[in-house]
């Protein structure tokens, strides 16, 4: 009888984690004991609180990182400014680098988010949550939907900033003695990555990168002051530390009204910018490739790879992230352009040498030029000119039509018209261009020609489930997750 109700629970355990694994996004249902929400924060994270001259009833502030996987707890410290307490790897993030944009699109959101003690869930399935506050005001301008992200535990994501059920604990009653100290909101900032020069320099072409300099300009801030960044919207664009000079209120789908900010803070924000733009300039010019990073389906953190497979979708954490080159448009251009100069040069160097030859035999007296009537097997002048500059007879050169002018033969040989040139006969028609698939949506932030291939690559890794059909190069792909 013991056993058959060991199995009995074994068997309703399994069922309540398999309900988990269906449930819509991130949400809850509600299954987990209460209990798991008054554990106290761990004494060694308490000691260090107090080391920093804080306590575990001060406020604190939430900043996320994607691509390094990792969650960071700051602490505020008597002096009004925020120190870092604390980084938590990341056991599971899902999607690709860039904002969320619609539900169902698996995409852990990035941006400045506000927690408040109604998102905390002590009922969570995957052992203890929070909601992050996706979407809001920015996402709403913007029409992007979904809903239910939360910090949780059980290293799975489908959208979701997931830690282990011990990181998940000790955060969670971080957060809760928070709230208990009077703190109304714990403001959340998510970024595709660390905002250094390095990783700017790299994304510098990536067509999410309007976006994430806005979120610069709020970890500008935050670096610059140490305290948490008063976040509005207006013309569906991040605004920081700013208020409209006016007294009225930002309308996230308004024109901006004249703001008023802090100049001391903001002077500095602006030599920090400038700073790090020049730098990144530097950075390129040094040779930083720009790419795109694209992932089968989010990562983690490295401390947890030996249990990657007890994460969700193993399979594409094992594929691991591919950086994708971006033609820099600029380079292009000039590069073309200096191929250019070098062909119009090697031109004019022809075009000389004909005329130049054409006034030798013009000038020759008139015994020569009786003699060379007498021999009529003499070479042409084009055909001394293809000698001349590519060494060897013309016989060891591409037949040459006896009937084409010099300029002509100019033109066969060095693939360009030299000047004048009659008009070409018997050309063959143009090659029609291949259409573009209907389902690749255009890069409308890197506007390179279609006949780069870097270019083209970048297009094919648009959409996320085209991304996992190609680099699992014909794989059977998992089904996806409902969020």
């Amino acid at each position: 009888m013991r056993r058959n109700s060991f199995a009995n629970q074994l068997t309703a355990l399994a069922l309540i984690s398999g309900a988990g694994g269906l449930l819509a996004g991130c949400e809850e249902s509600g299954l987990s004991p209460v209990s798991r929400s008054v554990a106290p924060i761990p004494p060694q994270t308490i000691a260090a609180m107090e080391a920093m001259g804080s306590s575990k009833s001060a406020p604190i502030l939430i900043r996320a990182y994607k691509k390094e996987a990792e969650l960071e707890i700051w602490k505020k410290k008597p002096d009004g400014r925020y120190a870092h307490l604390k980084t938590f790897p990341m056991c599971r993030w899902s999607g690709q680098l860039g904002p969320k944009l619609r539900e169902g699109d698996r995409q852990v959101p990035e941006g400045f988010y506000s927690i408040t003690p109604a998102r905390m869930n002590p009922r969570s399935a995957y052992y203890l949550s929070f909601d992050v506050g996706y979407p809001n005001a920015f996402d709403h301008a913007n029409g992007r939907t979904g809903g239910s992200i939360m910090v949780h535990g059980a290293c799975s994501s489908a959208g979701c900033f997931s830690m282990t059920d011990g990181q998940i604990a000790e955060i969670y009653a971080i957060a809760r003695e928070a709230f208990a100290g009077g703190q109304r909101a714990i403001q959340m900032q998510s970024y595709p990555f660390r905002m250094t020069v390095e990783n700017l320099a790299k994304y510098r072409l990536d067509p999410n990168i309007g976006f994430w300099k806005q979120l610069k300009e709020g970890a500008d801030n935050f670096e610059v002051t140490k305290q948490e960044v008063a976040v509005g919207v207006c013309n569906k664009h991040y605004v920081f530390n700013a208020v409209p000079a006016d007294g009225s209120h930002l309308d996230p789908l308004g024109p901006c009204p004249a703001l008023k900010q802090n100049e001391e803070v903001q002077k500095e924000v602006v030599a920090k910018q400038q700073r790090d733009e020049a730098k990144i300039a530097e950075l390129a010019a040094q040779g930083v490739r720009p790419v795109r990073t694209v992932y089968a389906d989010g990562g983690q953190h490295p401390d947890f790879a030996w249990q990657a497979r007890y994460a969700s979708r193993p399979e594409a954490l094992a594929q691991g992230p591919v950086d994708v080159a971006i033609e820099d448009v600029k380079q292009q251009k000039k590069g073309k352009a200096g191929a250019a100069a070098k062909l119009a040069a090697s031109k004019a160097t022809l075009v000389t040498a004909a005329a130049d030859d054409a006034g030798k035999e013009s000038s020759r007296p008139a015994e020569a030029a009786k003699a060379a009537e007498a021999e009529p097997e003499s070479k042409p002048l084009y055909a001394s000119l293809i000698s001349r500059f590519w060494g060897g007879s013309a016989s060891e050169t591409q037949p040459v039509n006896p009937g084409v002018a010099p300029a002509a033969a100019l033109e066969a040989a060095t693939g360009t018209a030299t000047v004048p040139v009659p008009p070409k006969r018997n050309a063959p028609p143009p090659v029609a261009a291949q259409p573009r698939d209907a389902n690749v949506k255009p890069q409308n932030s890197v506007a390179a020609p279609a006949t780069v291939k870097p270019q083209a690559a970048l297009e094919s890794f648009v959409e996320p489930a085209k991304t996992v059909a190609l680099l699992r190069a014909g794989g059977p792909s998992a089904a996806p997750e409902p969020q």
